[in-house]
């Protein structure tokens, strides 16, 4: 792990001289955030990023993310600050996700802990479970209606609705990590042992092996789908505090000591 990391950190820095941006936050995102990343699982870098304050005085529109094409081992992009702020406003799950990734490559100027500071400020339980519910539906048809599954597709169900419940019963962000979410509900011993068995042999590399369904398995993503789908509407949207706070931490990233790159 230390060798790649380095690689990763390697390739952050490069991409700060070469976009001349400075990388405030930089983490895994991917299954091996989630924890249950197999010999051949790839790395999922996402960060956020600040050019320096000349680019934002600007009446042009431009781009505000950056991305590089994904290799057999690094898929790696980010969000300019501005637009992650923005989204961090909304209460965007994805970058939620990211403040809570048990890897972290880079982070400059506590800006992370700042965010979270600010998550009970503006985090949203309804528009939460509303990104959980719709990507474990959308997971569901396109994976798991055949009658030969792969190992790893029934995880891109389990884990939005295991978030979902963690939400219903938390009201809080629920974590990245699948075993903190899977332990923390009370499951069927049936569920829970097909769950495990699932996972062990997702561990070891055997995750596109495509075979018969899980029936009890599928059976409780169908009825914790059915159930989340009336359950998210009689919830009631939270709004988005007004306030300074995320104007401020902007601000006090356009200090030169941290965005002291050169312009393209």
């Amino acid at each position: 792990m230390e060798q790649i990391r380095n690689i990763i950190v390697a390739k952050l820095r490069d991409i700060e001289e070469k976009e001349g941006v400075k990388i405030l936050y930089a983490v895994e995102s991917g299954s091996r955030g989630w924890g249950f990343d197999s010999r051949d699982s790839d790395y999922d870098v996402r960060f956020i990023y600040v050019r320096p304050m000349d680019w934002y005085l600007s009446i042009e529109d431009r781009r505000d993310v950056i991305e590089y094409p994904v290799s057999d081992q690094l898929d790696i992009s980010g969000w300019d600050i501005k637009k992650a702020l923005k989204l961090f406003e909304n209460s965007n799950p994805p970058l939620y996700e990211w403040l809570t990734s048990p890897i972290i490559y880079l982070e400059q100027e506590g800006f992370a802990q700042k965010l979270r500071v600010l998550m009970f400020k503006f985090y949203s339980p309804v528009a939460a479970i509303h990104h959980y519910l719709h990507m474990a539906q959308g997971n569901y048809r396109a994976y798991l209606t055949k009658r030969k599954i792969k190992i790893k597709k029934y995880f891109y169900v389990l884990r939005p609705i295991l978030a979902c419940m963690w939400i219903k019963e938390e009201k809080s962000m629920p974590p990245m990590e699948f075993e903190k979410l899977f332990s923390a509900q009370n499951l069927t011993q049936k569920v829970t042992n097909e769950i495990k068995e699932l996972l062990k042999r997702k561990k070891l590399g055997l995750e596109l092996n495509a075979e018969d369904k899980v029936e009890a398995i599928i059976d409780f993503l169908e009825e914790k789908l059915d159930f989340f789908e009336n359950y998210v509407n009689k919830l009631v949207p939270k709004k988005s505090p007004k306030d300074d706070s995320l104007d401020k931490l902007f601000k006090d990233m356009m200090d030169p000591g941290i965005c002291a790159v050169p312009l393209d």
